[in-house]
This record gives C-alpha cells, structure tokens and sequence, in this order.
C-alpha cells in the first residue's frame, strides 16, 4: 500500500510524498521519520544543488538529497530494487494481512525503502545504510533463499578466471564465505543476468537440485544420486 502510495505520487509529479497512511508530509519530513541511516545512494546535500536537481519537483533549499557515488576505496554492496520487491511478496505470503488492509510491520518498513527508490528512480540502496527495521525483514528473506550459486563444476580449480559452473569469478569463488549477504546478492545478480554459465543452459538440471550449499559432493548430482566414500 505504502509503495503504490509512491508510485502514484511520483507519477503524478507531486512535489509531496507521503510520509505515512496518513497526511502527505514534504519528503525532508518523511526521511527524517526513518532515522539517521538512510538508503545509499540518497544521503543529504550539502553546498549547492547540482544541475541534475534543478529539473525535480524539489529546487533551491528544498532539495535535501542527492545520489552519491560509491567512496572510491570500497565497492558499494547495493542491494537491488528487485530484491527488495522478492522480500516484500515473500513477507506478505510469510505474514498475510488481517484484515486485506492493514501490512505487518516488516513489509510496511520495506516498502518505505522501496517506494523511495522508486520515486527517485534509484535501483539500489546500501546495505549499511538501509534503516534496521528494513534491514532486519530483507535478512530474513535473504536467509531462505540459496546461499552460493555452484553446482560442483567448478574450473577455477583448473586454472579458469571465471567458472564455468556457476559464473562466479575465482576471487568469488574463494572468498564467498566472507561476502555480505549484500555482496553475494551482486554476484547472483550478475550472473543470473548474464545467464552464460553452465548452472543456467547445460547443466540447469543441476542448479534445479542445488541447494546452495558452496563445493558440494559432485555424487550429489548424480542420477540416481551416489553414496559419497568419504
């Protein structure tokens, strides 16, 4: 409710988002609401407002908020508009409305993200950023779906810079373990849209059966499976 509350007030071209069900608040009223941490990459302003401002809704000293590139010594783990929309239906089927109106809480602090996201037409929030409540809600989302992308072909073991298995690079491939969930959500990203390795065409029997363990037993695979020696 909340997110299609956005949309259509973008659409519209209001210079007003709501804030809440309620009363439409001015948007510095409404991101205020949702704490010190606020989504990358739209952070506050300061000093003069860029050109790329001057043509919204919001000019002169009410333009508050810009998008910020990434600091240059460290990759933004963006976390996708997509993914936020995934955690959203998958909470409204975890914990459906009680009354066809009113959303539980983790659902109604995903959707001010992503509703935001949508009015400013950002693809992306960091994760270190991203308010808590909204955090905590895509974690758990995050927690049930496949950790690590191999299906046991891996060939940056024989000497690949990226592995035909699963599209991961071999930098990846060895520190999965200490990616963020942020961080391994870009990879699965990437490689689902790239859709070249092997876990998406040859051997998509595989990835059905996967289930997201990292290095699994190749026996697994196997039709019928076979009994591990080890």
């Amino acid at each position: 409710e909340i997110a299609l509350r956005f949309c259509h007030h973008a659409s519209a071209g209001t210079q007003r988002v709501p804030g809440s069900l309620g009363t439409p608040q001015p948007f510095a009223h409404s991101t205020r609401r949702l704490g010190p941490k606020f989504p990358h990459p739209m952070r506050e302003f300061q000093g003069e407002v860029p050109a790329r401002l001057r043509s919204t809704p919001y000019r002169g000293n009410q333009a508050t908020l810009i998008s910020l590139p990434p600091p240059k010594d460290r990759a933004m783990a963006g976390i996708h508009i997509t993914d936020i929309e995934r955690a959203i239906n998958w909470w409204r089927e975890r914990s459906p409305s009680i009354d066809g109106i009113t959303a539980c809480a983790e659902v109604r602090a995903l959707a001010e993200v992503y509703g935001l996201m949508v009015y400013y037409h950002e693809p992306q929030c960091d994760d270190d950023t991203m308010p808590e409540q909204a955090k905590a809600a895509w974690l758990a989302w995050y927690a049930s779906t496949p950790d690590a992308p191999c299906i046991a072909i891996c060939s940056t073991a024989q000497g690949d810079a990226v592995c035909k298995g699963c599209g991961r690079s071999e930098d990846e491939v060895q520190h999965w373990p200490l990616l963020s969930p942020a961080e391994k959500r870009v990879v699965w990203r990437r490689i689902t849209m790239a859709s070249t390795a092997w876990r998406f065409n040859r051997y998509a029997e595989r990835a059905r059966v996967a289930t997201g363990q990292d290095h699994p037993d190749a026996a697994a695979f196997a039709d019928p499976p076979l009994r591990s020696t080890a």
